[in-house]
């Protein structure tokens, strides 16, 4: 556990652990959950499919393509959830490798028109 007051910044860092140097990692879904068994009911989006959903995350510079770093405001659920259990998934794919999940950014799904 790593404890936090309200609204403190929780910096973060990810390493991906390899002899291939040519590999690089990309964050695609932070989420946060009241419980650490479900992160699907209750739950708050910090970046979902490389988009950010909370105004107070942020990226830093890495000197490595196989680290990243980013930071958010600590927070909590509503009913007094004294604690916030973070689940996060990282993309690895080949550095400068443009056409690969890592370069594409934010993914927008587009939405299916009613039919009539």
């Amino acid at each position: 556990p790593y404890y936090v007051d309200i609204n403190q910044n929780l910096f973060l860092e990810a390493y991906l652990h390899s002899s291939d140097s040519n590999l690089m990692l990309f964050v695609d879904t932070c989420v946060a959950s009241p419980t650490p068994h479900n992160f699907t009911t209750v739950t708050y989006d910090i970046i979902r499919n490389g988009c950010v959903r909370d105004s107070t995350y942020a990226t830093y510079y890495s000197p490595y393509t196989h680290m990243v770093r980013f930071k958010f405001n600590a927070f909590q659920f509503i009913h007094n959830n004294p604690l916030v259990y973070l689940q996060c998934e990282l993309v690895v794919c080949r550095a400068y490798d443009y056409s690969s999940r890592c370069y594409q950014g934010c993914i927008t799904r587009s939405k299916r028109e009613a039919s009539s």
